[in-house]
């Protein structure tokens, strides 16, 4: 499947978030993630609803909604999730997936579900029918800057091998959690095709966005 790229801008200059949403249009973006978090599913508070529907009004580039939060049924029409929008939930976070994942795709969105890196695959078995992507945590999620999870390597492809024996083979992996340039090639090769582009790649120091762009699509190519 074609790769895709979905800045995070959970790393963007938020002080010039105009400037920066410009040159992800610029550089074909794929999606914009946005990451939510409650400060108790993880111990870290960030993006809100505010800042999601001001810049869903700013750009037509699909959205990449990653909740981070306990019981996120409670927070979805926060949201104005909408048709093209990708929507992932952690298997930990609710008691009823199948009911949560359903309910975003009656909302218009492709459902995700979300596996943090000691998550076992088979978790997520019961509830592949419903879902258009995992996305693989590569990272403990939280917090932007960390190392990657070496032993999420073998779990992406792992993953795309048991979707691909199930049938699955439409369903996209996405990876999010320290993926830079040597690392997205890594993950490419294992089977990845969104990648969550963070502070080690899209918005790496010392580099344009266009740059960094252009360098993480040679490395997923």
């Amino acid at each position: 499947m074609k790769s895709k790229i979905a800045p995070s801008l959970m790393c963007a200059n938020l002080l010039h978030l105009d400037r920066d949403i410009q040159a992800l249009e610029e550089i074909g973006a794929d999606y914009l993630h946005f990451d939510i978090m409650d400060g108790s599913f993880v111990p870290n508070f960030t993006l809100g609803p505010d800042l999601v529907k001001a810049v869903r009004r700013r750009t037509n580039i699909p959205l990449d909604i990653h909740f981070m939060v306990n019981s996120p049924e409670r927070h979805l029409d926060l949201f104005d999730i909408q048709k093209g929008d990708l929507i992932s939930v952690h298997v930990e976070s609710t008691v009823h997936l199948n009911r949560l994942l359903n309910r975003i795709r009656a909302l218009g969105a492709s459902p995700a579900v979300a596996l943090n890196p000691a998550t076992p695959l088979f978790a997520i078995e019961e509830v592949l029918g419903d879902v258009d992507a995992v996305l693989v945590m590569t990272v403990n999620p939280g917090f932007a800057g960390q190392k990657l999870v070496e032993s999420t390597l073998g779990k992406i492809k792992r993953l795309r091998e048991m979707l691909d024996s199930k049938g699955y083979w439409e369903t996209r992996i996405e990876v999010d959690g320290n993926v830079s340039f040597e690392n997205a090639a890594k993950m490419r090769a294992a089977g990845a095709d969104i990648f969550v582009a963070g502070s080690s790649s899209i918005f790496a120091k010392g580099m344009s966005i266009h740059e960094a762009a252009m360098k993480l699509r040679e490395s997923i190519r």
